[in-house]
Order: structure tokens, then sequence, then C-alpha cells
């Protein structure tokens, strides 16, 4: 079984995106995977069309002991896909844990239990690593065994790559010695731009042999899908956001031959056959809005999010101390 933290200390990087459609591509080539939310926003859950109230068996639970890790996991629309689902309550996970003996490592202890003596319950483990280096992030990092850095193609976010590296090291030395960068992925990569390139080069350059070929292109189907709860796949199985996370499925695949209990199965899918049976998915549907047309009398609303959809608005928020008086 493969753990796998998907991880950048930046926001906007494209981790959460890359969790959601990696694991529904690799659940498409027949592997068993589960996806874990360790970002109290919860993105990763509403991009697969799941919710988890308050109270609800969550990572959150998990790290604090009240459930099992097989308790908090949740079937998912695509067959081989469970997600480890999030809510706001793990926004206080860090302050909750702070005396707990062993808090970086809850997460590790709660995958032992999980996996027992037994054949593994799933062929890949991803974490969904929240935008920063906390208590959260680094019981990702305890429990993998591999480190995928997800890089956005732009100076910024080549600037704490280094940083982001050492970081990794230093959890190696001290709590898991296990750990290792299996690979790099740019993300929202545009080719026209002179730039992109030129920091793509300068990723590979900087990461010899560690980039993987596969650049996840900017495409508008990866931001418009989690609006509807499915991962790209399911949405716009034709797209080339859809394509570029197959490709990329099928490095990660390439690199089974390193795990003893993962170099037996079937070898991926090939691509043309994949994209076949998108292009013959796609052509049964029919286009889909952004901004459905009201349902009739009766009939249950759309999957998008639409304002009306969302909590109120507290209005006083807007106003100046003196308009509020």
């Amino acid at each position: 079984m493969r753990c796998i933290a998907v991880i950048n200390q930046k926001g906007g990087v494209g981790k959460t995106t890359t969790t959601a459609n990696l694991g529904a591509a690799l659940a498409e080539q027949g592997r068993r995977v589960v996806v874990v939310d360790l970002d109290a926003q919860g993105n990763l859950t509403t991009h697969l069309g799941l919710e988890a109230p308050c109270g609800s068996p969550s990572i959150y639970t998990v790290l604090l002991g009240q459930s099992s890790f097989a308790e908090a996991l949740r079937e998912t629309s695509t067959p081989r896909l469970s997600v480890v689902p999030s809510n706001i309550d793990l926004s206080g996970a860090e302050l909750e844990l702070a005396s707990a003996i062993g808090r970086e490592t809850l997460l590790q202890d709660a995958i032992k239990a999980w996996r027992g003596e037994g054949e593994a319950p799933a062929d890949y483990v991803l974490f969904d690593c929240p935008p920063s280096l906390g208590l959260l992030s680094i019981n990702g990092l305890a429990a993998a065994q591999e480190v995928q850095l997800v890089v956005q193609t732009e100076f910024l976010a080549l600037q704490g790559m280094s940083k982001l590296v050492d970081v990794v090291q230093l959890i190696r030395r001290r709590m898991n010695p296990e750990l290792a960068i299996s690979g790099i992925i740019p993300c929202l990569y545009d080719s026209r731009l002179r730039l992109a390139r030129e920091v793509l080069a300068e990723i590979r350059r900087y990461f010899p042999g560690e980039v993987f070929k596969t650049a996840v292109r900017a495409n508008v189907k990866l931001a418009e899908s989690p609006s509807f709860g499915q991962h790209v796949l399911e949405y716009a199985p034709s797209s080339n956001g859809a394509m570029d996370y197959r490709k990329l499925a099928c490095e990660v695949i390439a690199q089974e031959s390193r795990d003893s209990e993962l170099s037996e199965l079937p070898p991926a899918r090939s691509l043309e056959e994949l994209a076949k049976e998108a292009r013959a998915a796609a052509a049964k549907e029919s286009v889909v809005e952004l901004t459905p047309t009201p349902p009739a009398e009766g009939e249950e609303a759309g999957s998008a999010v639409r304002a009306e959809d969302l909590p109120p608005l507290p209005t006083e928020a807007f106003k100046a101390p003196a308009e509020a008086e």
C-alpha cells in the first residue's frame, strides 16, 4: 500500500485538485484508492460531492480517537474511490492536540490500526495536506512513505521549494525514515507563457529526474468540476484536464515496481483506450451549464453551487463601525 502526501506550504497551487483527480484516475485504472482530507476547509470532501456534518466521523474524530479510520471512510460515486472527509471541526484540532502525547503520529497510528496484519485494504492512500507546515501536515508526512510536491509554474511557487525539501528531510531524520520525495507535479501550466516555460525548465534543472513528465495544464474544466461535486474525469472526461491526470496516473503506476505489494498489479491501461471510452461517454452526455435553469416544481435542484443555496451573510459585517451603530 502506497501512502502519499500531496503537499506544498503555498496555497492555490493545485493540491486538492491533484488529490481528487489523481485519485480518480488511479481508481479508473483499477486501483483501490483512499483520499484523506487534512484541510479544515473541507475542499476535497466538497470536490467529491460529499459533506461531513459537525460531529460525524471525519479525520477530526480519527485524530482525537473518537472514531477509527475505517469508521470515517465514505464511498464516492466513483468505484474503488473512498474519502475520509473533513469539516470545520478540524480547525481547532491543533490547539486541542497541543498537549497530546505523540500528537505528530496520531494519523500514522490510525492508518496502522486500519491496515492490520493481513492484506492491505487499499492500494493507495493520498493525503491532501493543508497549505501550511503545521501539525496536520506533519501528521500527513509522518503517516506517508512518499511525498509528491505540487508546484505552480510561477516564480513565487518555485521560491519555496528548497525550504519544503528541507522540511521533508527533517521529518525523515527525526520521525519517518521511510519518507522520500517520489515526484514533483507541475500544475496550472500554460505553455503559451514564456514565464511558465522558463519556470518549468528551472524546476526540471533543479530537481533532475524527480519531476513528472506530465505538466497539468490550466484548464477551465478543472475549475468548474468542484461546483458540481465531481472530479474532472466524471465531469468532463475528454477534457485536457482529464487527459493530463490520466497521464499522471500512468506515471505513478509505473513506480509500483518499487512496492512489493503492488508489483503484481496489472499494468496501466493505454491512454488511447481510456480516451476512446471518454469520448464515448462524452457523446452520451448533454452540454452542462454552469448556471442551470431553476428546477420545475417537484424536481430536485442541480448539483452546482448557487448563491441561494449558501447561508445568509451578516449584513453588519460589510458596514463601517459608525454605520453599524
